[in-house]
């Protein structure tokens, strides 16, 4: 019989006191993972230091750095969008409107 591996793992390299770790979560997809980032950004202070850790782990011999430089030309292309989106509605006056409340 094979021998089902735990649903939550810290992998090593983490913190003694736990203030930073990797954990891996088995038989789950992204769509957990990106609900987990969503909430800790929600409900986790930011971070004191100037810089972000992102790993990024590629299957098949793809390139992490080729991953990233396309998700970063995306994230921008659709900032784009957006922008490009909202000064059209401004211009023709054409946005939706409400009244505050206080």
């Amino acid at each position: 019989m094979t021998e089902v591996p735990p649903k939550l793992r810290i992998l090593k390299g983490a913190e003694p006191d736990l203030s930073a770790a990797t954990y891996q979560i088995h038989d789950e997809s992204h769509t957990i993972g990106n609900s987990l980032r969503w909430m800790l950004m929600k409900n986790v202070p930011h971070p004191s230091e100037n810089h972000i850790h992102l790993r990024i782990q590629m299957y098949d011999n793809l390139s992490s750095l080729e991953a990233l430089l396309e998700a970063l030309e995306n994230l921008g292309n659709l900032c784009d969008t957006v922008e490009n989106a909202y000064k059209q509605s401004l211009s023709t006056d054409s946005y939706e409107r409400w009244d505050e409340r206080s």
